[in-house]
């Protein structure tokens, strides 16, 4: 078995997130239908930036036009954060990073 569930990026019922715990390090069936997903969501929300920037533009987009290119951006950014936190979940771990720190960093706003 994977030693971590993996978010798919679709959700379950009543909109919770929906995880796929697999023997097959994903060679799975489902995890191949997850990947694939994933990349047309990604694909989709690029597209979608693309047609945001044109209506933008366009003085006669009225609010209803705009209202819906808010609900799809929204989702398509919903897809894109549950696909980061997805693929977060799943980057190796280090020794050095289960250390307990000293507490948070300290930045200035200059630093980089």
């Amino acid at each position: 078995m994977s030693a971590q569930p993996r978010l798919l990026p679709w959700p379950g019922p009543a909109g919770k997130p929906c995880y796929l715990v697999s023997d097959s390090d994903g060679a799975g069936y489902l995890s191949r239908l997850a990947d694939e997903m994933e990349a047309v969501q990604l694909q989709m929300g690029a597209e979608l930036i693309g047609h945001a920037r044109l209506l933008l533009r366009d003085q006669k987009a009225d609010a209803r036009e705009l209202r819906y290119l808010s609900d799809r951006l929204i989702e398509a950014l919903q897809d894109a954060l549950r696909i980061a936190e997805s693929r977060g979940e799943r980057l190796p771990v280090s020794d050095d990073e289960c250390e307990p720190d000293d507490g948070p960093t300290q930045a200035n706003e200059g630093d980089e």
